[in-house]
């Protein structure tokens, strides 16, 4: 039996699938060792996420102030932590 040798070029992987591999891999491994099911789905979106980096995402200017009141609500939770 004999095989056609295939180049060197013909192994050659994309350096985007590289990268996409190597952002999965930590995902991968936390999702196979999590017993928590709320771990789990967090592990499959942002599995999600990373693979298909065009998936709409909400951003600041969606919601305008938001920011503002999430830092404003963490000023408050540091301040009532400091007075106990």
């Amino acid at each position: 039996m004999t095989t056609t040798p295939r180049t060197i070029a013909a192994l050659d992987v994309p350096l985007a699938d590289v990268e996409q591999q190597l952002a999965c891999a930590p995902l991968i491994a936390a999702l196979a060792t999590t017993h928590s099911p709320s771990d789990a789905l967090a592990y499959h979106l942002d599995l999600f996420l990373v693979t298909h980096p065009k998936a709409p995402v909400s951003t600041d200017p969606n919601y305008p102030g938001f920011a503002d009141w999430v830092a404003q609500q963490q000023a408050k939770n540091e301040a009532a932590r400091r007075t106990r």
